[in-house]
Parts: C-alpha cells; sequence; structure tokens
C-alpha cells in the first residue's frame, strides 16, 4: 500500500490501544480508503496503518485524544539526515529568555519571543531587539544559564538512533553558539550552527556577530548539507517549532511540526503535539527494538 498513517502516544503515557486502532481505521474507510492490517512499532505507543486511498483528508480528520496521527508515503520513510531546531525543539528552554530572568525581563522578552516565533514580528527585528536588552549582563551568566537547560525527552535516541542507522544530524539555532555547542557535545549532533554573541570577554555587548542566522539561513543549510552529502532534499528531514523554521520544514522531505506555534503548525502537516522525540524515529518506520536507547543528559 502507498501510504500509512502513523499513530503515536507519548511513551511516558502509553495509552495507544486496539480500540483507538480502530477508531482510526474507520475513519480512514469513511473517506474511502482500503486499510490494511495494523502493524505494531511498540506496543501501546506506536503503530502503522497502512491504506491506499485519499490521503489529504485524513491529517485533519483522525483525532485521537493524546495521540498523534500523521499520514506519510511508505516510500523513503527513513532519512539520512537531519536537521533540528534546539529551543522548545531539542531542549525545552528558550535560553533568551533564561538570560532576561537575571535582569528581570523575563515576561519582556518572552513576549516578543512568542510573538517573532508564531511569525508576527521579523525574527532578524525581534532577535536584535531581544539582544540589545541584555547589553551589560556579565557573561558568567551564560553559564548560569546554561545550567537551567532541561533536555526536550527522546532527544538523545533520536540522534543515537540515526547514527546507528548512518545518518547525520545538524543542529540548526536562532539562538547562540555557546549552547549550540554545549549541546552538539551532549546529544552526539555532528554539526551546529547558530549566532554569535558579542562581548568583551566579560560582559555581553547587546548585539551579535553579522550574519544573523534565521529562517534564510536554516533553509541554506539544509540545501548545503544535503549537497555536500550527495542527498535528494526528499532524504532529509527537518524538525523544529517556529516561524523561523518554516521554510526548512517545507523543503525537507519529512518537515516536522514538534510541539508547534499555531501559525507553524497550520502549514505543515506532520505534527507531533503529544509524544517526546522518539516519535520522528516511528514516523521513519522504525521499531521500538530498533531503536539505539540513550538517556537524556
Amino acid at each position: 500500500m502507498e501510504n500509512v498513517l502513523v499513530l503515536i502516544a507519548n511513551p511516558a503515557t502509553p495509552i495507544l490501544d486496539a480500540a483507538a486502532v480502530q477508531s482510526a481505521t474507520d475513519i480512514l474507510v469513511a473517506g474511502g480508503a482500503e486499510v490494511g492490517a495494523v502493524d505494531w512499532l511498540a506496543p501501546g505507543v506506536a503503530c502503522d496503518l497502512p491504506f491506499e486511498g485519499p490521503a489529504e483528508s485524513p491529517p485533519a480528520s483522525v483525532i485521537l485524544p493524546g495521540i498523534d496521527a500523521v499520514v506519510l508515503s511508505v516510500e523513503g520513510r527513513r532519512k539520512r539526515l537531519l536537521v533540528a531546531d534546539m529551543e522548545s525543539t531539542m531542549i525545552e528552554n528558550e535560553m533568551l529568555d533564561e538570560l532576561a530572568e537575571f535582569l528581570g525581563l523575563r515576561e519582556t522578552i518572552a513576549s516578543i519571543t512568542a510573538r517573532a516565533m508564531n511569525g508576527e514580528i521579523d525574527f532578524a527585528q525581534a532577535l536584535a531587539e531581544r539582544v540589545r536588552l541584555l547589553r551589560g549582563l556579565p557573561v558568567s551568566r551564560l553559564d548560569e544559564a546554561a545550567e537551567r537547560i532541561r533536555t526536550m525527552p527522546g532527544g538523545a535516541t533520536l540522534i543515537a538512533t540515526m547514527h546507528k542507522y548512518g545518518g547525520y544530524c545538524a543542529l540548526v539555532s536562532g539562538g547562540f553558539t555557546y549552547f549550540t555547542r554545549m549541546m552538539r557535545e551532549r546529544l552526539g549532533f555532528d554539526f551546529d550552527a547558530a549566532n554569535t554573541l558579542n562581548h568583551d570577554g566579560r560582559t555581553l555587548a547587546g548585539t551579535v556577530a553579522p550574519p544573523i542566522l534565521g529562517k534564510e539561513a536554516k533553509l541554506a543549510t539544509l540545501e548545503r548539507l544535503c549537497a555536500e552529502r550527495r542527498l535528494e532534499l526528499g532524504q532529509s528531514l527537518a524538525v523544529g517549532d517556529g516561524a523561523n523554521d518554516l521554510p526548512m520544514l517545507q523543503a525537507a522531505g519529512l518537515g516536522v511540526a514538534f510541539r508547534a506555534k499555531p501559525a507553524v503548525a497550520a502549514q505543515v502537516p506532520a505534527q507531533i503535539v503529544h509524544s517526546d522525540l522518539t516519535a520522528l524515529l516511528y514516523l521513519q518506520g522504525y521499531r521500538r527494538r530498533d531503536f539505539a536507547e540513550r538517556k537524556d543528559p
């Protein structure tokens, strides 16, 4: 069969059961699809429902509480390149917001961050505005902010499993190299790119070194890494949550909106809301027993 509906629950709450699968099957059949036998990728967590027929309507119509539902083509599911956003994707934090807290400006900067990530204001303008507010912050505060980093569940296993099967993993962030280099090492990424905070060794200057890494640079990095590794864009997987991720999500062979802002989720068919980052492995057809299990740092 040409298409597959992937159903995924959060591994921490493995609620995917036969009743949920039957509900999804009934919805597909009602939409005119011929549905094959369920293929369990992980009991209680993930399964494939292969089907023939309309592939456009199921993502919107298959709504099961606590379960992500994504329709994909069976052909070419496994990807050779992963390009991931960092903040609110590979980690739970927004690091500019963490730094702002040291100045009592978390709410001010967080509101700008939210508007930028939802595409309401220009990313480069928003970045410059937020970084300007950090002028004079001691560089030592970067270390303190780093201690607050909470890695997104499933990230370490995602990277290790991609590597196990020959994949290349890149971390591309509109945040700062100080933190991407750290997370590259912790999670095992092969490559990282981000913005560089200017400072004199003691305090932040309130600026970043040009050029600013925004949505165009993220897309360009995806395209360059594909070219360097002699891959088609269809062999790539991109994941992110914000408006500056949108071009790379739309260009990749599989773009995944991970717990994304509304403006992004509305434009990316593959959405993960409930599961952790291991969902990206199930989307590629990996079974739980295929995983290179790693504890999140």
